[in-house]
Parts: C-alpha cells; sequence; structure tokens
C-alpha cells in the first residue's frame, strides 16, 4: 500500500515572480538596496589580502619575533628561582600571568593592528564607506523552511560548496608540494639547537603561509568578480517591476492627468475672468479665437488674455459678445498669436504693426481715437 501526500507546488515558486528579470537595475533601486546594507562583497578577497599582508608582515618581523619569543623564554626562566624562593599566592601568580599576557600582547600587536586594518581596507574598498542598520532587524522570512530549503539547495550553495573544495585541494597540494622538498629537513630538526630550529619551523610556515595566502587571494578575485555579477543579476528587475518603481517616483500617469486637467479647468477660470478686459477677440474665424488686452499704464505692448480652439473658442467669441467686445477676424494674426504667444505675455515686436492695425481699427469703431 502506497501512501501519496499532495504539495503545493507553488511553494516552491520563485519569492517575487512577476515576469523574467530582464530588465536593468535602476540608480534607485541600487540606492535602496545599499541603503539596506544589500551589497557586493566578498568575505574571501577580504580574508585572502588579510592573510596575504600577515605573512607578509611576519616574513619581514619573524626575526624580531623570535628574539622577543627567546627573550622572553629568558626572562621567565631567570625569575623562577625568585618564584621558588617567595610564598606562592594569589596576587604572586596573577603579576606572573599578567605580565605573561602583556609580552604577548606586545608581539602580536604589530600583527593584529595591520591585518585588521587591512580587512577594513578592503572591505571598503568593496562596499564603499556607508552605515546601515538594516541587516541588524530581525528577518522572520528566514525561519520559514520552504525557504531555508530552497537557500539550501541553491545555485548559490552549489558554488559555495565548490569554493570550498577548491580552498581545501589548494590548501593540501600547497602543502604537501611544500613540504615533499623539505621532508628531509624537518627529519634531521633534532640535529638543530634550538635558535636554528626556530627558524627552520619559522621559514617553512611563512612560506607554506604565503603561498596558500597567494592561491586564496586569486581565489578571492574570482569569487569578488562573481560577487559582483551575481548582485547586478540579483538586482535586475522585471518590466512590471520598472513600471511600478516609475508610478512611485513620477506619479501615477492617470492621477498625473487628472491633475493636469484640474490645472487646465482652473486656467480658463482664470482666463474667462480676465476676457471681459479684453480690447478686441481676433479669429481665424471658426478655430481660433484669442484676446488682447492694451494697458498702457501697466503694460509696454499688447498682452494676450484669452485664447483659444475650437470649442473654446466659440467659448471666447460668446463672452465677448456678452461683453460689447470687438470680434475681428484676421487669420494670420489669429495663427501666429495663438501658436506664439502665452497667456498673461505681451506679444512680440515682430507683431506690434499688425496689431496696432487691429486695435486702431477697433478705437475708431468705438471713438476712442
Amino acid at each position: 500500500m502506497m501512501l501519496y501526500m499532495k504539495y503545493d507546488l507553488q511553494l516552491f515558486a520563485k519569492e517575487g515572480s512577476g515576469g523574467e528579470k530582464t530588465e536593468e537595475p535602476t540608480s534607485k533601486k541600487l540606492s535602496d538596496a545599499r541603503n539596506k546594507g544589500q551589497v557586493a562583497k566578498s568575505q574571501d578577497l577580504t580574508m585572502a589580502v588579510s592573510l596575504l599582508v600577515f605573512f607578509f608582515v611576519l616574513r619581514i618581523y619573524v626575526g624580531t619575533l623570535g628574539n622577543n619569543i627567546m627573550e622572553g623564554m629568558r626572562d621567565i626562566y631567570r625569575r623562577i628561582p625568585d618564584y621558588a624562593e617567595e610564598e606562592f599566592t594569589l596576587s604572586l601568580a596573577c603579576a606572573a600571568l599578567g605580565d605573561g599576557i602583556q609580552r604577548v600582547l606586545m608581539i602580536a600587536a604589530p600583527f593584529y593592528i595591520v591585518t585588521v586594518l587591512i580587512a577594513v581596507i578592503v572591505t571598503l574598498y568593496q562596499v564603499k564607506y556607508k552605515i546601515s542598520f538594516e541587516p541588524m532587524k530581525p528577518n522572520f522570512n528566514k525561519f520559514n523552511p520552504v525557504s531555508g530549503v530552497k537557500r539550501l539547495f541553491s545555485k548559490e550553495k552549489l558554488v559555495q560548496l565548490l569554493m570550498s573544495i577548491a580552498k581545501i585541494v589548494v590548501l593540501v597540494t600547497v602543502i604537501y608540494n611544500y613540504l615533499s622538498d623539505k621532508w628531509n629537513l624537518v627529519l634531521d630538526m633534532y640535529s638543530f639547537n634550538l635558535m636554528q630550529a626556530i627558524a627552520i619551523i619559522g621559514d617553512i610556515i611563512v612560506n607554506i603561509g604565503l603561498r596558500i595566502s597567494l592561491f586564496f587571494f586569486i581565489i578571492g578575485v574570482a569569487d569578488w568578480f562573481y560577487q559582483k555579477w551575481k548582485f547586478h543579476e540579483d538586482m535586475k528587475m522585471t518590466k512590471q517591476e520598472v513600471k511600478d518603481e516609475y508610478k512611485q517616483s513620477e506619479g501615477d500617469p492617470k492621477i498625473k492627468g487628472q491633475q493636469r486637467q484640474r490645472m487646465r479647468q482652473a486656467s480658463q477660470r482664470r482666463m474667462m475672468q480676465a476676457l471681459p478686459q479684453a480690447d478686441v477677440v481676433i479669429t481665424n474665424p471658426t478655430h481660433l479665437a484669442v484676446a488682447i488686452q492694451y494697458d498702457r499704464e501697466k503694460y509696454d505692448a499688447p498682452v494676450v488674455v484669452a485664447k483659444g480652439a475650437d470649442y473654446l473658442a466659440e467659448k471666447i467669441k460668446e463672452t465677448a459678445r456678452e461683453n460689447d467686445i470687438e470680434i475681428v477676424e484676421n487669420k494670420p494674426l489669429a495663427r501666429m498669436l495663438y501658436h506664439n504667444v502665452e497667456l498673461g505675455e505681451q506679444i512680440p515686436p515682430e507683431l506690434y504693426q499688425m496689431v496696432a492695425e487691429v486695435l486702431a481699427y477697433v478705437y475708431g469703431l468705438k471713438g476712442k481715437i
């Protein structure tokens, strides 16, 4: 008898799926990711450079390091008689321990300071300087068992596994190849004095460390480029995401269209309120209408107080008739004013002559001349 269990395969669907990620990441998405602490960073590169610098400093400092260790041992042996003569108390033990810790710290300080400094510099080079506390916030999605299974069998985990295998292979190969040439020297170690043995062991450790660090550095550089590529791929967006981001940053086109419509309506209301002050309405005669006002005390030239096409042109002419404003047909002038002069602007000098003739005609009709 076989048992069957039903699974909802959508649980294993790609999170946030909304189409294939084919679009390049926008500057806003990259900025938001950076603010959340999401950047391309290779821990392997940081570790490799730190190790390389550590062993390089050790190569330079190994002689001084050996002398300091030997001097510390001599000092400890010199103090043994003093400790034997005195009653061994807790305070004496603490003093001896504190002196030993101080010596160790003084010896290790150069390595610690240089290694930490290099690690900070390499990390800052990769991520640049920007503090973000987002990664420290609790993320309960990480406790989702489905997401955990997906991460366990993800491409990223496979790459990490291959990288780990490569590191082990490099480590074993480097150590084996180097020690195979030095094995006879190691077997004859008993024939050397203490200083010679320490120098030989130190030289072997430093050389192995430098070789391992160099190979790890190559792996770290490769991982750095992979992390940059992976981060870029992860930041890519679907077409829908690009549209949604545009709506958020620029506003919904429908809402913006409604806002523009309201602005046009408000502008038209102000225009129609100013229309009764016009001196003349110039038409072409059916499609366009432009209202002109000339106030010698306020303006140096006539001003367009209203203009419109088709339905709005008819409204302008209707309002002009209601307010006893002359309507003059002049097709070329109506077109030039409508297309080249905005509301509230004075007419350009090249139209002075044509507008002056129209105003003179209107003023003559009304007996203002």
